[in-house]
């Protein structure tokens, strides 16, 4: 009986803990490769606290609309790092600061090369998302 008690305990526990999400460290960024743990990417992504999302695509190549964010507002990171590209080609869309705002996400956007750079900073104390256009 003490056995099964202690399991219950110790299951309510758990459930109480939050667990932990592993961060992702940008190891290299050039024009159109990206390696992030060890693994090389060529095509644009999400980083999220606990998952990478590869091969992101937006609505419209160039130009970062809210919808295109869907995943990053679901995580509720405390902040979004907006890669613009190599030679920052990707907008953004006007209203999307407003609205991360409202969600509670502070957000930046920076050429990818020093986005990368700010998202390995931010990410050692801070819940850190990053959306990243690797080329143009």
């Amino acid at each position: 009986m003490k056995l099964q008690v202690d399991i219950i305990y110790l299951s309510v526990l758990l459930e109480e803990l939050p667990l932990a999400m592993p961060v992702f460290r940008i190891d290299d960024y050039q024009f159109g490769k990206i390696t992030i743990a060890g693994k090389s990417y060529t095509k644009d992504l999400i980083i999220l606290p606990g998952r990478i999302i590869p091969a992101w695509w937006r609505k419209e190549g160039h130009l970062l609309q809210l919808e295109d964010l869907s995943a990053v507002l679901e995580a509720q990171p405390q902040l979004l790092v907006i890669g613009q590209g190599g030679h920052s080609q990707m907008r953004v869309a006007s209203g999307i600061g407003q609205a991360l705002s409202a969600a509670g996400i502070e957000w930046i956007a920076q050429p990818t090369e020093i986005a990368c750079q700010e998202y390995n900073k931010r990410a050692v104390d801070q819940q850190v998302a990053a959306a990243l256009h690797l080329t143009c």
